[in-house]
């Protein structure tokens, strides 16, 4: 039997300083978590330079960032007015089944569980596939979003009112935000570009970044937040890529802000287009927008010319040119050094998630945060979660394109495009029976799938026997109460514009003279 006292102590060497390459919304968000949960004494510094600048639009979120911000001790009236930002209750898809059909992806609940029965399966059992859209009318964000109604705190009952939000706000104001937290929390800002990164020979770790004007930083640990060059995952520490453009095949944006006209929506919008669709997203002091489209498809100036035409007020720039290709880097820590952020892969913003995979990220290496010397398992594990969440998100995007009912040839290719296995027996799996099953603790709950699946088209021919366990005039009571209630949740609301306006304005911008 081997003693222990005679083996030999793994390293816990501390990491005593942490860099960080870029910032931006990433980046800063890196900095601000970092500042805030790492032990006393660890330096951090972050690399940036004001000549590389930032893709910066209007930028919308799902609820999980509340809970970030909440954790970094942000009051969020304070976040939303310095941002400019207004609150989202879901995300309005348009046209994606055709003509004018639309629905809602809201958050929070729908209804509420019986016993072991999802509420939605009592309202199959009393008919409600014959009107998918009445299912809404059970989500207090949905009926809130549709009468552009927002309060935090309208319950008067014991029963849960089911309402959740997240927000839209400027990316450039809210990287600026979190820097100037981060800054007051002792990271320090280092002006400069990266040219080049000096490795420690066979080890191949990170060893020094040497920037334009010649300085060198050295740390123990390296964070990517360089965007889609990837200086150091990618270039440097070789992460592969893995290509995801045949799922999802959309490879190009304009980006262009248009004058507010009209009521703040709480919500994002997202319009199915010829080859691609095109984001809404409402600001207090303007509106963000943006078409994604596939360049096989869809030529730049057509691109354009649809963006510029479906805007709801004045265009205030010229539309910006983005070019991406979806996909990932099969691993996203290598050695000391992490990628968060466009560093480490870009699915487009479908369904809000690209600031919730840099938090999803950041939590992540918090809680597997490494020693200074990181050790080959928890970089496993690390990698095993971070593919684990990007294909389930990747998967609940390629399904609003798999079930469009348009009829343009790009939404027929998608149509008839193979699914992965796990997404194909989802689909079925609800089609026959209603059933929904999480994978796990998965971004998109059970909620989600329902509205996405009946938004889109996919009508469950059957439903859980046991929510034939009471009678149907029992069914239609339980449903009655619940749309009585959501009903005079709404009712207690006020206007968006009107919370805002009362809670969190935003300054006036500025304007040059």
């Amino acid at each position: 039997m081997i003693r222990p006292d005679t083996l030999a102590a793994p390293s816990q060497s501390p990491i005593a300083h942490v860099a960080i390459v870029g910032g931006g919304t990433a980046g800063w968000m890196a900095a601000a978590a970092l500042a805030r949960f790492l032990p006393a004494g660890t330096r951090i510094t972050l690399i940036e330079s004001d000549a590389i600048g930032t893709v910066g639009v209007g930028e919308a979120t799902i609820p999980q960032l509340g809970l970030f911000n909440r954790h970094l001790g942000i009051d969020e009236d304070d976040f939303v007015a310095r941002t400019g930002g207004s609150f989202k209750l879901g995300i309005e898809f348009a046209g994606w089944s055709g003509g004018d059909s639309r629905y809602l992806h809201g958050f929070g609940t729908i209804g509420r569980a019986l016993g072991l029965v999802p509420f939605h399966h009592y309202w199959l059992a009393q008919g409600g596939a014959a009107d998918p859209a009445s299912l809404w009318d059970h989500s207090a964000s949905a009926v809130a979003a549709r009468d552009g109604r927002f309060a935090r705190d309208v319950g008067t009952s014991d029963l849960p009112i089911g309402l959740a939000w997240a927000y839209h706000f400027d990316t450039a104001r809210y990287a600026a935000y979190l820097r100037a937290l981060a800054e007051r929390n002792g990271v320090a800002r280092v002006e400069g570009q990266v040219v080049d990164v000096a490795q420690n020979g066979e080890a191949g770790t990170i060893a020094a970044l040497t920037l334009d004007d010649g300085r060198t930083i050295a740390a123990d640990f390296y964070i990517d937040c360089s965007g889609f060059a990837s200086l150091l995952l990618g270039r440097t520490m070789g992460a592969a890529w893995d290509d995801w453009s045949a799922l999802l095949p959309c490879d190009r944006a304009l980006a262009v802000p248009s004058a507010s006209n009209g009521p703040t929506t709480p919500f994002t919008r997202a319009t199915a287009r010829a080859a691609g669709w095109q984001w809404r997203i409402p600001l207090q002091h303007r509106t963000g927008n943006g078409l994604v489209y596939s360049s096989d498809y869809l030529s730049d100036d057509e691109a354009a010319a649809i963006l510029l035409g479906n805007l709801d007020g004045a265009a205030l720039a010229d539309p910006r040119p983005l070019r991406f290709r979806t996909g990932r880097r099969r691993t996203a820590w290598v050695g000391n050094c992490v990628g968060l952020g466009l560093a480490a892969g870009f699915l487009e913003p479908l369904e809000s998630t690209s600031i919730h995979l840099v938090q999803s990220g950041i939590a992540r290496l918090l809680s597997l945060w490494p020693v200074a010397s990181p050790r080959a398992a928890d970089i496993a594990e690390y990698n095993r979660q971070s593919e684990r969440e990007w294909v389930q998100v990747r998967d609940f995007l390629i399904a609003h394109y798999h079930l469009n009912g348009r009829d343009e040839p790009f939404w027929r290719e998608r149509r008839a495009a193979p699914l992965p296995d796990t997404l194909a027996h989802r689909i079925d799996l609800f089609r026959s029976s209603g059933r929904i099953v999480r994978d796990g603790d998965e971004l998109f709950a059970e909620v989600a799938w329902l509205q996405l699946l009946l938004g889109q088209g996919v009508v469950p021919t059957g439903w859980h026997p046991l929510a034939d366990g009471l009678t149907p005039a029992r069914t239609a009571e339980f449903l009655a109460m619940s749309r009585a209630q959501v009903a005079a949740t709404v009712a207690r609301m006020q206007s968006h514009d009107a919370f805002l306006a009362r809670h969190c304005p935003a300054p006036v911008p500025k304007v040059a003279a």
